[in-house]
């Protein structure tokens, strides 16, 4: 088939890096995918011409309401994918919930990250009941062999030993959502008793006026540190040089950044929201924080007990390799595509 396949696609996100890994499940099938960034296009009606022009049978958008409305009324059979912010903020927006209640009318399936993000969409849009299938993130990292940590180190302005130093990095897009600021001052005294931790916070600008707030802050702020997005290779190879990896958003759809570290080997330190709390199980496979303060205490301990250390990162490890398969991830999708040949409904 010919498919149109709309997502978000800003580098370096979340979104983009799911988009290009479920387009490559499908080109692995036999389809023809067309990805292209939902933010370029302004009406149903821009995209029935794209449609036209590009001879597509069936589509696919992930995020319910910024791809999924986009495919209204084309009468070709189309699947959603939920990201998160959809059901998790969009939906507490009265007209937003409209668009995304007509949009769940028409499509032929759904898939949520979690069981819980699929209760949640059952609650919101109860006629969805049925179509809405649960398929976890699909795991793969490449870090970049030849990535070199000091030279990250030096242009991250941190000049000290590798060997003392203790990393926490933040992956995350700069906008509210992601709450990058959430530990800043708890971090910075921690730093100013302890130099040698520091948090760095990696990411693309995806909010001009909050990234603004974002460099302001961290430019007064002690031990904490703000680096631009980088490619996938590079950022994983980050990851595996780091001593944590840090989650600090307001809510999650599911956190690749989380699940990538566990599958480097690295622990985990979590904002104990439902996204984040649904992939991390606290003392077992990471843990959850409730406040500034209660993070610095638990990343205290994590530098302070090995023992901890190892289990987390061990348990983490096979979580990943048991619920995230890449390869599980592939045989959805590709079944799931076959809801959408031939014109009849299911």
């Amino acid at each position: 088939m010919r498919l149109l396949f709309l997502a978000v696609l800003r580098p370096h996100t979340g979104n983009a890096v799911t988009a290009q890994r479920v387009r490559a499940h499908l080109e692995a099938a036999g389809h023809v995918c067309l990805l292209r960034d939902a933010f370029d296009f302004e009406s149903p009606s821009e995209i029935a011409n794209l449609i036209l022009a590009e001879n597509c049978e069936a589509a696919l958008a992930l995020h319910l309401y910024r791809g999924g409305r986009l495919l209204q009324g084309h009468r070709i059979p189309f699947g959603i994918i939920f990201g998160g912010t959809d059901v998790n903020e969009d939906a507490n927006q009265k007209e937003k919930n409209t668009v995304m209640r007509r949009v769940l009318e028409e499509a032929r399936f759904a898939v949520a990250f979690t069981e819980s993000m699929k209760e949640m969409a059952q609650a919101q849009w109860p006629h969805a009941k049925g179509k809405i299938y649960v398929q976890s993130q699909g795991i793969a990292t490449t870090p970049n062999a030849a990535f070199n940590w000091n030279t990250f180190l030096q242009r991250s302005e941190i000049n000290q030993s590798a060997d003392n130093l203790h990393i926490f990095l933040l992956i995350c897009g700069l906008r509210q959502v992601k709450d990058p600021l959430y530990l800043v001052g708890a971090f910075s005294e921690w730093h100013q008793e302890e130099p040698n931790v520091y948090l760095v916070i990696v990411g693309p600008e995806v909010d001009p006026v909050f990234t603004r707030e974002v460099k302001a802050k961290v430019k007064r702020a002690a031990g904490v540190r703000l680096i631009a997005e980088m490619p996938q290779g590079d950022l994983h190879a980050v990851v595996k040089n780091c001593f944590a990896v840090v989650n600090s958003s307001v809510s999650e759809g599911m956190s690749a950044a989380i699940l990538e570290a566990m599958d480097l080997e690295v622990p985990v330190l979590a904002r104990n929201i439902p996204g984040n709390a649904a992939v991390v199980k606290h003392e077992v496979t990471g843990l959850l924080f409730s406040t500034p303060q209660e993070f610095v205490h638990l990343a205290k301990r994590l530098v302070s007990d090995p023992a901890l250390e190892k289990e987390i990162v061990t348990n983490g490890k096979v979580y990943v390799r048991m619920y995230h398969s890449w390869q599980v991830e592939r045989d959805t999708y590709q079944q799931l595509i076959r809801k959408l040949e031939g014109c009849s409904e299911d």
